[in-house]
């Protein structure tokens, strides 16, 4: 090695040591007599001295030609610090160089490299390079790095096998758009990236490979935000002769150990569960935060037959209460009024009711409702004096959904999302399907794999809306974590679940026909799950972003702007595979 230690590694104790130290120069200052280096590394920050009459006038004329960024080889003894820095961990000692080496020059970087940068997203973006050298930036992947290491920890202690999968499959019609990869050697014929590694998960369960997981790069081609990239990694798993129960078991134990062994909580009680008709009814949101409270009430028995129209002609009428919130303001209520109203909220208006300390009620619908009203509304909804009642109407669904953003939105203003505090929790019982308007057919809420409870499977036939599917996702501080379910491994079953689906025999064999094939060769029952692990790295460290806790994302744009992809290809390229490319309005 160029160096005995790294710039991290040294304390008090190695006073008097002679060392040689390797890495770039994160600042540097000159006082005239005392010229002071700060050499870093990814381990620590060492900081050197060079003094006049003590150090080489070469070598003091070498350091105050170095530069930001500079690539430094510098060898010297190891002396105790005049001016100690407790917050540094090497901050007791400093380095007398006698021997000092440019290893390399830097250009000005383009930004600073420190925690506080002033680099632009785009800027750091571009020279993400740079950027990776920063620690706040190497802290998130030294923290991804700690999880995926315990995570093939944990599952090679429970007898899974790590088994690699295809990266170049068959495109299917089901779910996300596919990226697809166009073939030399068949010309006119695409592979395509995976979305998953579902059917080979499958098909090693078919195998005997009882237990398998992977970490594994997937692919879709769908509109980003802060917790999507269009290449983003998955902890992959599946299990053979497992219920539900196993499998929630299993893969609780896991985000148990990772808690326990990457950010020191200890988490001993069992997860709670509830079934996706109960989430849906009581947070709008089939991935709620649990962080805090405030429950969906439905108020349509209590405030419908007043003469209230907007209420009266509703689907549903119901609302949430904002503990200790009665003294908000005329602008505070309109502030919240005109959240619901946008477009992405989607609801029309919004009414109120402040239970005064005085036992008295302040509403916007006072014109129709008495005090006795307003005082049976706040006993359903169990608040108390000095609680805000905060209530939306319309149709079920989208009420719901405007409901759950108003809930967030609160929870975010009175600060009850504490991301020091984990919430888990076990959605279950999923709808099997979902129907979509536009194109008036069925599409499963998962995949076309996942089993339908024993139970539900003869309404298949008579009502698909209503088959609950063997499925579960894991949500923590609303955030959906891992989903899967237990899989259909019967070929009749599996053919059915395609007819529902509006497949033809043919299409469902062209597309699947070697899955329903093997499931006539002793297919086992199986289950797995699948957890976001970018999103999961991102949670553990209290960020918003996967971008972070990935060496070299993509934009928004899913664009890589420092290598400036995606980008044209030559068209030599072009006539070899046999794609013409159509010219397109910008």
């Amino acid at each position: 090695m160029l160096r005995t230690h790294t710039c991290g590694e040294l304390r008090l104790e190695n006073a008097n040591e002679e060392v040689t130290l390797t890495g770039w120069v994160q600042r540097k200052r000159d006082k005239g007599g005392v010229l002071w280096i700060d050499l870093r590394d990814r381990y620590g920050l060492t900081q050197l001295i060079f003094k006049d009459g003590e150090t080489a006038d070469e070598l003091i004329k070498q350091a105050q030609d170095v530069g930001r960024e500079y690539v430094l080889k510098a060898s010297g003894k190891v002396i105790e610090r005049y001016s100690k820095n407790p917050d540094l961990p090497t901050g007791d000692i400093e380095i007398e160089v006698t021997d000092l080496k440019v290893l390399n020059p830097s250009k000005v970087p383009p930004f600073t490299i420190e925690d506080n940068t002033d680099g632009g997203e785009d800027l750091r973006m571009k020279y993400r390079y740079l950027d990776l050298r920063r620690n706040e930036v190497r802290q998130k992947l030294q923290l991804r790095h700690r999880m995926m290491q315990q995570t093939r920890r944990y599952l090679d202690a429970q007898e899974f096998i790590e088994v690699e999968t295809p990266v170049l499959i068959k495109s299917t019609p089901e779910g996300a758009r596919d990226f697809v990869v166009p073939s030399r050697m068949h010309p006119g014929e695409f592979y395509a990236l995976p979305q998953s590694p579902q059917t080979f998960k499958q098909l090693l369960m078919v195998s005997g490979f009882d237990r398998y997981f992977q970490i594994v790069k997937c692919f879709r081609d769908e509109d980003l935000r802060a917790d999507r990239q269009p290449e983003f990694t998955q902890i992959d798993c599946e299990m053979s002769f497992v219920t539900q129960e196993d499998i929630l078991s299993t893969f609780e134990g896991l985000t148990k150990h990772l808690f326990k062994e990457v950010k020191g909580l200890e988490i001993t009680d069992a997860f709670p569960r509830m079934s996706y008709a109960d989430v849906m009814k009581y947070y709008g949101n089939d991935k709620p935060d649990t962080r805090f409270e405030m429950r969906f009430v439905e108020l349509n028995e209590v405030a419908q037959g007043k003469g209230f129209n907007v209420f009266d002609s509703a689907e549903l009428v119901v609302g949430i209460v904002a503990s200790g919130c009665a003294e908000y303001s005329r602008k505070q209520l309109d502030a919240l009024t005109n959240f619901v109203k946008r477009p992405q909220v989607g609801a029309k208006g919004l009414v109120y009711v402040k239970c005064n300390a005085n036992g008295t009620f302040k509403s916007s619908v006072d014109k129709f409702y008495s005090q006795d009203d307003l005082k049976q509304w706040m006993q359903t909804m169990q608040a108390k004096e000095g609680d805000l009642l905060l209530v939306l109407s319309g149709d079920k669904n989208p009420t719901r959904k405007a409901l759950s953003e108003l809930r967030l939105h609160l929870g975010s203003e009175l600060n009850l999302r504490d991301k020091s505090v984990y919430k888990p929790l076990w959605v279950v019982d999923f709808p099997l399907l979902e129907w979509d308007e536009e194109s008036q057919r069925y599409y499963a809420m998962h995949h076309p794999f996942t089993s339908p409870k024993p139970e539900d499977v003869e309404k298949l036939d008579t009502a698909p809306g209503e088959v609950r599917a063997n499925a579960y996702d894991l949500v923590i501080n609303g955030v959906e974590i891992g989903g899967g379910s237990i899989r259909i491994y019967n070929r009749d079953l599996q053919k059915k679940m395609f007819q529902v689906l509006g497949f033809t025999d043919e299409e469902a064999q062209k597309q699947f026909g070697f899955l329903m094939d093997a499931f006539e060769y002793g297919a086992p029952p199986h289950g797995g799950i699948a957890f976001g692990f970018d999103r999961m790295c991102a949670l553990f460290d209290g960020a918003d972003s996967i971008r972070d806790y990935i060496a070299f994302p993509k934009n928004n744009a899913g664009r890589d702007v420092m290598i400036d992809t995606p980008s044209n290809i030559a068209d030599e390229q072009l006539d070899e595979l046999g794609i013409e490319v159509k010219e397109r309005d910008k």
